[in-house]
């Protein structure tokens, strides 16, 4: 076995041993939303590290050293006799906050706060040449995570006066998994085409109770019911891409680009189950069932430009959540509906570089990045739309005076929702606040990774 192909075997292996890892820890709680007791949770930002610093854009990204996820057109930049590597973890402190209000009154009775640090790893992502202007992908990321914990009590005051204090407690937890493989072409100079499949796989656990407290016959808390719901997915996906350089020279390049996501039934395997609290802890029901919850239909287009120095771009995502899914809603209390909504992203980001050959000056060769995202969340809430917005900033750092491996660093700062009213009562959004750290490691090699030592 040449270098080579014990290096790609390498990899390899340590991807399987990470995917195996992966799934065994997804009992982990990697989200803290309320909005992910719904739906296949909260959606986690595509891209290798050195996009989602650059606020999350990426379609047009065409890049000889780092690896394209968000569209595999850009697969066919890779160089041959190379091989990219792309790893990274994030971190991420979130605040919640709600108003609550007088069930008989509607005034305003205070505030509430929670808070959550989850770390979990992002990307891990390859890309390969198969020969020239033809290139592989892979990639392992999250694609959603749930996590939540939640009580409420029961406002009727029929019910305190016949049964006691009923308290209705929700919890949730698990992630859907993304693993990716496709190829991009060169067909001719500055024109990509790319192809991917998507897999989708993971696991996602709801559990709901009632208990009654100080009730009307006793003493103490009973347990008197408790249901659990499990969804398990695993679905295909793909992904069609193309980019087109309208700028492609040695000083500085213009790149177009765009995806077509096809969307389709995740049909996960749903497993529902209810109990009554007594001595035989008797089954209510115990069935089996394929759910209907589809991913969207997908399009997204985007812009970018580079040179030695300056790097920028700008990507419109546009997801049909509504469409296939419009059928599918949830009530909550007091009548309020939870259904899906389509949505439509904006995200913008730069680069600069202020000097790579710097000889003397190491912080002149690190590379400064910042950016921000806009748009709507694919569920409303009583009619309610949630915005979204986040910025970013991040760093990469280089390995190694003219090389391309670097450790990057990114922070971002985001918000979703508002404390607003949706209905008479005590019914409230959440607005979530929320900071993240991320970390990772973008690996490159050329030239010498590929080639037979010879002894003499």
């Amino acid at each position: 076995m040449n270098r080579a192909a014990k290096i790609v075997f390498s990899v390899v292996v340590f991807l399987a041993t990470m995917t195996w890892s992966a799934a065994a820890q997804s009992n982990a709680t990697n989200a803290f939303s309320p909005y992910s007791m719904y739906g296949v949770g909260e959606l986690n930002t595509q891209g290798a590290l050195p996009m989602r610093s650059m606020g999350g854009m990426g379609v047009a990204w065409r890049s000889t050293s780092m690896a394209s996820l968000l569209n595999p057109a850009g697969y066919s930049a890779t160089l041959r006799k190379s091989f990219i590597f792309n790893f990274g973890a994030e971190g991420m402190h979130a605040v919640n906050s709600q108003n609550r209000y007088d069930a008989s009154t509607g005034a305003d009775a205070g505030s509430v706060k929670s808070s959550k640090t989850t770390v979990n790893f992002h990307e891990i992502a390859l890309q390969m040449p198969l020969a020239k202007g033809l290139g592989l992908g892979f990639s392992l990321t999250p694609y959603s995570s749930v996590g939540y914990d939640m009580t409420a009590i029961e406002q009727d005051e029929n019910a305190w006066s016949e049964i006691g204090q009923v308290k209705y407690n929700y919890q949730g937890e698990g992630d859907i998994t993304e693993i990716k493989l496709g190829v991009g072409w060169e067909i001719f100079n500055g024109f990509s085409l790319g192809v991917a499949g998507m897999y989708y796989w993971g696991d996602i656990n709801r559990q709901y109770s009632t208990k009654i407290a100080h009730n009307i016959v006793g003493d103490g808390e009973t347990l008197s019911a408790l249901g659990s719901e499990n969804f398990s997915v695993s679905n295909f996906k793909f992904q069609a891409g193309v980019q087109y350089s309208v700028i492609n020279n040695d000083k500085r390049s213009l790149t177009l680009g765009a995806t077509y996501d096809l969307g389709g039934s995740l049909r996960p395997k749903l497993t529902e189950t209810l109990y009554v609290n007594d001595a035989l802890q008797t089954p209510v029901f115990d069935r089996n069932k394929r759910d209907e919850i589809r991913l969207p239909m997908q399009i997204a287009g985007g812009i970018f430009y580079q040179d030695v120095k300056w790097s920028a771009g700008f990507d419109y995502v546009y997801q049909n959540w509504r469409g296939n899914n419009a059928k599918i809603a949830n009530i909550i209390e007091q009548g309020v509906e939870v259904a899906y909504a389509n949505t439509s992203t904006y995200k913008v980001g730069v680069e600069y570089t202020p000097n790579r050959f710097d000889v003397r000056r190491y912080y002149n060769r690190i590379s400064y990045r910042a950016g921000a995202r806009y748009g709507g969340y694919y569920q409303t809430f009583g009619g309610e739309r949630l915005n979204q917005y986040a910025v970013t900033v991040g760093f990469g750092l280089p390995l190694r005076f003219l090389g391309a491996s670097s450790v990057d660093i990114g922070f971002e700062y985001g918000c979703r929702g508002s404390n607003k009213r949706i209905a008479a009562g005590s019914i409230g959004l959440v607005k979530q606040n929320y900071f993240k750290f991320a970390i990772g490691l973008s690996m490159f090699g050329e030239d010498y990774w590929f080639v037979r030592p010879k002894y003499d």
